[in-house]
């Protein structure tokens, strides 16, 4: 019990790191995808975020699988990510292929994907909803209700982050920096591809090389990404790092 307070303390210390007055939107979203999974009975996890027309986009995920997965179901207009956002309010599902009336394709994607239950919560702060957090386990089963809540309370800590209490003051209705990082997922995405085309890595594995050469060099996610797409900055540069040495 100890020891799991303690992770759970260093999961909220890890969001708030990223809560400095210039900090990375895109690395605040994948702090939390890999704090959920590592916290909490899920195999993996993705984050949708609100555009400012209202569309939703995948902006985070834990692994390959689980972004193709939101993709997939922004893709249909079909699943719990869609209801959850929509509705406000957790849509927590034991069992996939129990409601594979409610959402047919869905369920049928997410099997063929090893994917057995899901729980997704929103991100939202007071009336404004901006986003799902979605979690996805390889088998049937409820998550706890410390589970429910521990993450709900990691999504709200990254929805205040997100919507800058500046921002809110000021009656801004989106702010900048949310745009940036829909911006920015373009961009890392590519720079994942150069990563794992030249280090024959899998996607997980070019995006920890990518994240870790950010970071131990200081640098924004989204800048080293930038740099990638546009050859300023050579793949070997970036893939010398020893976790990308480690991550096949």
């Amino acid at each position: 019990m100890a020891d799991r307070e303690r992770q759970v303390t260093k999961a909220f210390v890890a969001l708030a790191d990223t809560l400095v007055d210039d900090y990375d939107v895109a690395d605040l979203l994948h702090t939390l995808v890999r704090q959920c999974v590592l916290l909490l009975d899920v195999a993996a996890a993705g984050l949708t975020l609100a555009d400012e027309r209202g569309g939703l986009q995948v902006l985070a995920s834990s692994t390959e699988q689980a972004r193709l997965l939101e993709l997939f179901q922004l893709d249909i207009d079909e699943g719990p990510c869609i209801e959850c956002f929509t509705s406000s309010t957790p849509v927590l599902v034991a069992d996939i292929a129990a409601q594979a009336e409610r959402w047919p394709r869905f369920a049928a994607e997410a099997a063929k994907d090893g994917f057995a239950s899901v729980h997704a919560v929103p991100l939202r702060l007071r009336r404004q909803t901006i986003g799902a957090l979605n979690l996805f386990g390889l088998n049937p089963g409820e998550l706890s209700a410390d589970d429910v809540a521990l993450a709900q309370g990691l999504a709200d800590t990254a929805t205040i982050g997100i919507l800058h209490e500046r921002a809110i003051r000021q009656g801004e209705v989106l702010s900048e920096q949310l745009q940036t990082a829909l911006n920015s997922r373009v961009i890392i995405e590519q720079a994942k591809g150069v990563l794992a085309v030249s280090g024959q890595l899998s996607m997980e594995a070019a995006f920890a090389a990518l994240r870790d050469f950010a970071r131990r060099n200081n640098r924004r996610l989204s800048d080293v990404a930038r740099a990638l797409a546009d050859r300023e900055l050579a793949p070997a540069v970036v893939l010398a790092s020893p976790k990308a040495s480690r991550s096949h």
